[in-house]
C-alpha cells in the first residue's frame, strides 16, 4: 500500500481555508480499524468549516467528513467484534473520556472532553481513516454505501425529535430550516405522527422546500410563517418547533410560533448574539430543549430504518462524486441547489 493519500483538508479559520492535499495513511493503534472510505456526505458543519462562519473549535490542519462508511482493511490486534471485509458505518466521537459520568450512562455524545471526526482529529473525506472500534455498527449488504452514510444525519434527527423531542400524534409541528438537517427533522416528526407540518425557510431555498413538500409537508412557506400558524386550530401556536436553521435570529421566529406549554427544539448551529429578550419563552412556560448528536442505541435503531425503507433518502441525495469533485458540491450545497451531496473516495 502507498503512504499517502488525497486529503480535503480545512487548514485555517480564515473563509475558503480548504484544498485537496495528500496527507499520510494513518497508522491504528490497538482497539482502531482502518477503514477504506466508500462514500462520505458532506455537512453543513464542513460548509460552516470552509466558509469560516463556525462556532466551534478546530484542530488544524484537519481533514473534513465525520459523515462515512466503509470497509474495514485492517484491525487492531484487540479488536474482538469486527475483521477484515466488514461494512460498516462509524459513529462521530473519535475520542472520549471513558471515566465522564455521561459515557458511563451511555451519554458519551455529552462527554465535554469529546473529539469528533473532521473538527477534532481528521475525518474521513480521503481514503482511508482510522476508526476506534467502538464507533462501529454493521451495514447491512443490501444498503448503498452512500445512503448508509447518512445514517449520521438521520441520528442527528432521530435524537433531537423522538429522543429528546416530544412530538406526538395530532400534533402541529414547525420545522425551520429547510437544510438536509431540518429536511431529515420533518421526516422524524412525521414518522412519529405528526398531524400538521410546517417546513419554512427562505426565498433561496426553494428547491429545499419543495423537497420538504415531497417529504409530506402540509406547507413549506417562505414567509408569512406567522399568519399560517394563526390559522391552524385554534390559532395559539404550534404544539412543537424545530428550530434547524443555522442562525440565532429563528430562535425569536420559534418562540412567537409556539403555544404556551409547547416545546421548542433547538438543533441548529448558530454563533451569533441573540439580540432580543426571552420573556416570551417565559410567559408561555415553553420547553426549550437543546440536542446535540447521538449515540449508540439511536445508530443502530436509524440504520435498520434506512435499511427497511422507512427512512427513505432518496429525495435527500442529489450528488455523488469523486472527491476532485468536491468544491463544485460544497458550492451547490451552499446555494441549496443540493439537500446532499456525497462523494466516493476510492
Amino acid at each position: 500500500m502507498k503512504c499517502t493519500m488525497p486529503g480535503l483538508v480545512n487548514y485555517a479559520v480564515a473563509p475558503r481555508s480548504v484544498e485537496l492535499r495528500e496527507v499520510p495513511i494513518p497508522k491504528i493503534g490497538p482497539k482502531d480499524v482502518l477503514l477504506k472510505v466508500e462514500a462520505v456526505s458532506i455537512c453543513g458543519s464542513d460548509l460552516h468549516q470552509w466558509l469560516g462562519s463556525l462556532s466551534w473549535k478546530v484542530n488544524y490542519p484537519c481533514i473534513l467528513g465525520h459523515e462515512f462508511g466503509g470497509s474495514i482493511v485492517e484491525t487492531g490486534p484487540e479488536v474482538k467484534g469486527f475483521r477484515e471485509g466488514d461494512r460498516v458505518v462509524s459513529e462521530t466521537a473519535a475520542v472520549i473520556d471513558e471515566r465522564s459520568p455521561y459515557t458511563r450512562q451511555g451519554l458519551y455524545n455529552l462527554d465535554p472532553s469529546r473529539l469528533g471526526f473532521g473538527y477534532g482529529v481528521d475525518g474521513a473525506m480521503t481514503q482511508f481513516v482510522q476508526v476506534p472500534e467502538r464507533c462501529l455498527h454493521f451495514v447491512p449488504d443490501g444498503l448503498p454505501f452512500e445512503k448508509a452514510a447518512l445514517t449520521e444525519p438521520c441520528s442527528v434527527a432521530y435524537n433531537a425529535v423522538c429522543v429528546n423531542g416530544r412530538v406526538r400524534p395530532g400534533d402541529r409541528v414547525l420545522v425551520i430550516g429547510p437544510g438536509p438537517i431540518g429536511l431529515l427533522c420533518a421526516m422524524m416528526a412525521r414518522l412519529s405522527g405528526a398531524g400538521h407540518l410546517v417546513v419554512c425557510g427562505l426565498p433561496a431555498d426553494a428547491k429545499r422546500l419543495a423537497v420538504a413538500r415531497q417529504l409530506g409537508a402540509n406547507a413549506a412557506l417562505e414567509s408569512g410563517v406567522l399568519d399560517y400558524v394563526r390559522e391552524l386550530g385554534d390559532g395559539l401556536g404550534v404544539d412543537v418547533v424545530i428550530d434547524a436553521a443555522g442562525v440565532s435570529a429563528t430562535m425569536q421566529l420559534a418562540m412567537q410560533a409556539v403555544r404556551p406549554a409547547g416545546q421548542i427544539i433547538k438543533v441548529g448551529w448558530g454563533p451569533q448574539p441573540l439580540g432580543y429578550n426571552l420573556d416570551p419563552l417565559v410567559q408561555k412556560a415553553v420547553t426549550l430543549q437543546g440536542s446535540f448528536s447521538h449515540n449508540w442505541p439511536v445508530w443502530e435503531r436509524v440504520i435498520s430504518m434506512i435499511a427497511s425503507g422507512q427512512i427513505n433518502l432518496d429525495l435527500v441525495i442529489n450528488r455523488v462524486a469523486r472527491l476532485e469533485e468536491w468544491e463544485e458540491c460544497f458550492e451547490k450545497m451552499h446555494a441549496g441547489e443540493y439537500v446532499k451531496a456525497v462523494m466516493r473516495p476510492n
